[in-house]
């Protein structure tokens, strides 16, 4: 296990820490499989009672998954399925996990960072914590599951508010519309009951983004800080 993922015990909890504090805790490609890994691991220590998840510091839980690697780790089809496979790994450690876990969330909780928190059993916030789902600022359409877990939680308006992105229909046009179209044919699956068909069909849909002219464009505009021109293609 590196250092970028640390577990502390007091008595029967365990703390798995995200420790990149200079970099909000992003979390690297590394970083998903050692969550999977460490969280499978408590879960058949007997010794451990209840998980706790937390970012290193005060000013992030975890500011979402590093971008920056995305140019080389999740730049095609080929190795976008492979990232996702690394991430669901992931939520779905602490999403089956059989004891109590608890996300502990300090400042920033965005992205990818978002799932990982609602895969918890509970969630604590302190004051003045921010969170948001910026998917549709890089043309990328969040996962199933954790938009599954997101409507069950606040309900379908406010997950489609939190997907399409921050301060409404402004923002909601300059965001990428394959994200948006993706979006609210989730929502709609999962009211319909997801079967399938559905999941076919946003799985066709996953991969055309990641083939798609503005996921590249998002990437680039983001490590370029600045907006990204969104054409649809």
């Amino acid at each position: 296990m590196s250092d970028e993922i640390l577990v502390e015990r007091d008595g029967g909890i365990a703390t798995v820490v995200f420790n990149r504090p200079k970099v909000r805790n992003a979390v690297s490609l590394a970083m998903w499989g050692e969550i999977a890994n460490v969280t499978e691991s408590l879960a058949k220590d007997d010794s451990v009672r209840a998980v706790v998840y937390r970012g290193a510091g005060r000013d992030a839980f975890a500011s979402g998954a590093d971008i920056s690697e995305f140019q080389e780790n999740r730049k095609d089809t080929e190795t976008a399925l492979a990232y996702n496979k690394k991430t669901e790994a992931a939520y779905s450690s602490i999403r089956l996990c059989p004891k109590p876990t608890v996300a502990m969330v300090f400042g920033y909780c965005m992205g990818g960072a978002m799932a990982l928190a609602m895969a918890c059993d509970l969630r604590f916030a302190a004051e003045g914590s921010k969170f948001g789902i910026p998917a549709a600022r890089l043309s990328i359409i969040y996962g199933l599951d954790p938009v599954h877990q997101l409507v069950d939680l606040v309900g379908p308006a406010y997950a489609k508010d939190i997907l399409f992105s921050y301060d409404y229909l402004r923002t909601v046009a300059e965001n990428a519309p394959l994200s948006i179209r993706g979006t609210k044919t989730q929502v709609q699956a999962i009211f319909e009951g997801v079967g399938e068909a559905h999941r076919r069909k946003l799985f066709e849909m996953g991969i055309e983004t990641f083939n798609s002219h503005d996921y590249a464009e998002g990437t680039r505009a983001f490590l370029e800080k600045r907006k990204p021109k969104f054409t649809g293609t």
